[in-house]
Order: structure tokens, then C-alpha cells, then sequence
């Protein structure tokens, strides 16, 4: 009888156990470590805005930053400009998303092309051009006004958030049948811009909204046009606080993170409710008002 060997062969079962565990590890430690590498600056940045008074932790900083008046007057100056190139945004890009799908199929990729040309242009070239085109020796002498000056500012923020209003708006139009909607609206009597506004704008609304929150977080911490513009928005108000001072930089950066992460929570919550039932009882309920409206 030959002699059994000392070492015995590890069956296949104990082989693959050290690989199934180290499967199922490597994946949740790729994440904590993702988690820690944004969260850590993080926490060190909230924590050094707390440190204002020595030997205490207290919310100084944000106190000081509230107070400030500059603070106040740039935030709401980036707020009204950020609404205005919202509508403005919206205005241009749903009728022209619209009409490019139901009418120009074609010049579809044209379209593309010209709305992500800002995320090319720098914003440095885009308001010069500005200031070469409308100075005060131009035909259209906007910057030899307040007015005028805050009109090209809007249109600025319209050009740089154009790519991600129009991929929003699109995508939402993707996802309904524009042409049988137009066609069951105008059989029923129904004018183009009664269409556009009453049947297609509350389909892609969840879509308009998203394009909205991008918008917002693109004005508020946008400094080159305003710098350059010399107004009183909040991204100058950013860097010269973080320029000169020393704790409230580090506030203005969590609340400015806390602006940023509410839009996109907000983002979330307008596209996330049954989207699908919503659209289906914006249809019903459109096309019903123009048919009672149609002539019998």
C-alpha cells in the first residue's frame, strides 16, 4: 500500500473562497475610499470655518458672512440674473428643440454642434467679444448703461448654460411622441403656440426644470463674465472674500456647497415622481381642453 502524502490538495471549493471574499470586499472598499476622498476635504473645510474663535468652535464665520451686506447684494443680483437666464434659456430652447424635432430633422446634429460650442469657446473670448460688439461706440451701445451692462451679462449666462439646458430639454422631448401629440392637438383645432405652451411645455417640464437647477448652479458661481463686466455678482464676491479674508472663505464654500447639492436634490425630487403618470394626465388633460374648445 503506498504511502499517503503529507500535503493533500486543497479542494476546488477552498480554492475560490479567498477569491469570492476578496470580490466581494475590493467593490465596498472602492467606494469608501471614493467616500473618503470627498468627504475628508470636506469635514476639514467645516471644520476650519468653525474655528473663527480660538479655542472654540462656533459659527462666527456664517454670522459674519450673513451680515455682510456685500454678501447680500451679490447673492441677490446672481438670484435675479440666474431667473432671468432660466426664462430666457427656456424661451429659446423648447420652441427650437421643438420645431427642430417635429420639422428639421436634419439639422438636428447642426444644432448640437452650435449649443455645446460654449463648453469650447472660454468664457474670456465669449466677453470680449461682447464688449468689442456692444461698447459705447457701437451701434448698440449696451455697456454705456447699468441696463445694458446687466442685458449682456444675462445673455453671457443664457450662452454658457445653453449645452445643458438644451441636452435637458431634448432628452425630455425624446421620451414623448412630439408628432402624434402636435397632430391629435391640431385635429382638435388646436394653434401652434397653444400646443407648444399647453400640450408639449407641461410633457417636458421634469426636463425644463433639470435644465433649470444647472442654470442656476452656473450663475451663481460664475466669475468671468462679471468679473470682466464689473458687476456686482457673487462670483467677484467669492474671490475677493477669498482673497482677503481667512475663515469665511471656508464658510462661503459649504454654503455655496450646500446651493450646489440643494439643486441637485431638488433636481432629483422634480424628476423622480412618476414622471411617466404625469405626462399621461398632462396629455389627457390637454388635448380634453381643446376639444371642449373645438367647434362642434
Amino acid at each position: 500500500m503506498s504511502a499517503v502524502s503529507a500535503g493533500a490538495t486543497p479542494s476546488p471549493a477552498a480554492a475560490k473562497a479567498p477569491r469570492l471574499l476578496l470580490s466581494r470586499i475590493a467593490p465596498w472598499a472602492m467606494v469608501i475610499v471614493a467616500v473618503l476622498y470627498f468627504l475628508l476635504p470636506l469635514v476639514a473645510t467645516f471644520q476650519f470655518s468653525l474655528s473663527m474663535i480660538r479655542g472654540t468652535w462656533s459659527f462666527q464665520a456664517y454670522r459674519v458672512i450673513f451680515a455682510d451686506a456685500a454678501f447680500q447684494a451679490t447673492f441677490t443680483f446672481s438670484l435675479v440674473c440666474a431667473l432671468a437666464t432660466i426664462v430666457l434659456g427656456a424661451a429659446l430652447v423648447v420652441p427650437t428643440a421643438y420645431w427642430v424635432r417635429l420639422r428639421l430633422p436634419k439639422l438636428r446634429p447642426v444644432v448640437e454642434f452650435v449649443t455645446l460650442l460654449p463648453l469650447v469657446i472660454p468664457p474670456i473670448v465669449l466677453v470680449f467679444g461682447y464688449l468689442r460688439l456692444y461698447n459705447s461706440s457701437s451701434w448698440l451701445p449696451f455697456t454705456g448703461s447699468v441696463a445694458g451692462t446687466n442685458l449682456i451679462l444675462v445673455f453671457g449666462y443664457t450662452v454658457l448654460a445653453l449645452p445643458y439646458m438644451y441636452r435637458a430639454v431634448d432628452t425630455g422631448m425624446q421620451a414623448i411622441d412630439i408628432r402624434t401629440l402636435t397632430e391629435a392637438a391640431e385635429s382638435l383645432g388646436a394653434k401652434r403656440g397653444a400646443i407648444l405652451w399647453q400640450v408639449i411645455l407641461p410633457n417636458v417640464r421634469p426636463a425644463v426644470m433639470s435644465g433649470a437647477f444647472l442654470t442656476f448652479a452656473i450663475v451663481i458661481g460664475e466669475f468671468v463674465l462679471a468679473s470682466l463686466l464689473n458687476r456686482p455678482a457673487f462670483g467677484p464676491y467669492l474671490q475677493n472674500i477669498g482673497a482677503n479674508r481667512a475663515y469665511e472663505p471656508a464658510a462661503l464654500a459649504m454654503i455655496s456647497f450646500a446651493i450646489t447639492w440643494g439643486c441637485m436634490v431638488l433636481l432629483q425630487l422634480v424628476g423622480g415622481r412618476a414622471p411617466g403618470r404625469r405626462r399621461e394626465a398632462s396629455v389627457r388633460r390637454s388635448l380634453f381642453s381643446f376639444a371642449r374648445r373645438a367647434p362642434r
